[in-house]
């Protein structure tokens, strides 16, 4: 078997992923025949069919479909090399792009990226929200270096640091209930009322059910602060963070129908970045800020 080269994997790549010759030739900026002789010649070189050409478009033969699942991460290492390569030849990222989840403590967090950032005037930060799923979706796709947000702490990717829990609770506006209504609220009485939920802002992710009552009405929003001022207007009910509407409940203005049968939550706010990607010098010096940080932002939630 004879050496292949890193230009004929990402040809063969390119025609996975595209789902032919032309659109990898378009991908790569290179011609047509050139990306078909790449591939063929990776073909003869590895001894293997990788590609079935007798239909209409080319498919991916068992053993292509195989070799692409590992050539793949072998190119997510080489970008990912000369990323890091690019970054120390800067010194410094130029750019850093950071996603804020639908619960966040958006004041807290906002004042703890603008101090770092004020610190690193040479690297610009972007800043993306989404909802729900989104922010992993963004992280795994690459879209993001980091996030703060909930994540899956068992997948082997990613790293994180716990930042806070933040109680979501089942709330409806006291003036929307009749008088009449029980006291212990069941799935069953809440069916005649709308549910608010999140939006999910995931474009490929499979959505995921927070919180949704099977069969009920329900009206979708873009974030927390408009699912509040719904549920404060008393068109519907939904599930909060607590830390967003302790002065309702105190007040009156909301009331909380948490119990064992429509049950709240605890959920984990972390910074999450890829374990297996590298990070240049700004990305760690944040993620040293924010471990520094943590106990002054739960401090700050508990007060509020």
């Amino acid at each position: 078997m004879s050496h292949f080269t890193l230009h004929e994997l990402q040809c063969f790549d390119a025609v996975i992923r595209g789902g032919g010759f032309q659109a990898a030739a378009l991908e790569l900026n290179r011609s047509h025949p050139a990306v078909f002789a790449a591939v063929a010649k990776l073909e003869q070189q590895l001894g293997l069919g990788l590609l079935d050409r007798s239909g209409y478009r080319v498919q991916p033969t068992e053993a292509g479909r195989s070799f692409h699942r590992r050539a793949q991460r072998l190119l997510r290492e080489m970008e990912g090399l000369r990323t890091h390569a690019e970054q120390l030849a800067m010194g410094e990222e130029s750019e850093l792009h950071v996603v804020i989840g639908d619960f966040c403590p958006r004041a807290e967090i906002l004042g703890l990226l603008g101090r770092f950032f004020a610190c690193h005037p040479d690297t610009r930060l972007h800043l993306h929200f989404e909802a729900v799923t989104g922010p992993w979706e963004r992280l795994l796709d690459g879209d993001a270096d980091l996030i703060l947000h909930r994540v899956d702490k068992r997948d082997p990717r990613i790293e994180w640091i716990d930042l806070c829990k933040v109680p979501f609770i089942p709330v409806i506006a006291d003036s929307l209930l009749p008088a009449a209504a029980p006291r212990v609220l069941e799935p069953e009485h809440m069916r005649d009322y709308t549910q608010c939920i999140m939006r999910d802002t995931a474009r490929h992710t499979p959505s995921s059910d927070y919180f949704m009552l099977a069969d009920a009405h329900q009206c979708t929003v873009a974030d927390q602060l408009m699912k509040k001022d719904f549920i404060l207007q008393g068109l519907g009910w939904g599930h909060m963070p607590r830390f967003l509407i302790e002065e309702e409940l105190h007040d009156g203005r909301l009331r909380s129908i948490a119990n064992d049968c429509l049950p709240g939550s605890m959920e984990e706010l972390v910074a999450a970045r890829r374990r297996d990607r590298p990070h240049g010098p700004v990305m760690n010096q944040l993620w040293c800020h924010l471990q520094q940080q943590a106990l002054m932002l739960q401090s700050a939630l508990k007060s509020d």
